[in-house]
């Protein structure tokens, strides 16, 4: 099957020169790479539970994407 690839200029570039190296095409390297990757387990996503603990919430205008926020307010608390 012929397919076209955008592919790294240094990464085909390393491709080429380990198709020189082991005498074989680069077609065959990029299959023998593609191979070897797809061969590989899938990583598992371990499902993480949070322990959370009853009260009101967040405090008003606290952002908690903001961590210089979240320090600020720490340190006021102490």
């Amino acid at each position: 099957m012929r397919i076209t690839l955008n592919l790294d200029d240094q990464l085909i570039d390393a491709a080429r020169h380990r198709a020189v190296e082991d005498r074989v095409s680069l077609a065959r390297v990029i299959e023998d790479a593609l191979r070897s990757t797809l061969s590989k387990p899938m990583p598992t996503h371990e499902t993480i539970r949070l322990i959370t603990a009853p009260g009101i919430g967040v405090r008003p205008r606290v952002n908690l994407d903001d961590g210089s926020v979240l320090l600020d307010t720490m340190d006021d608390q102490t």
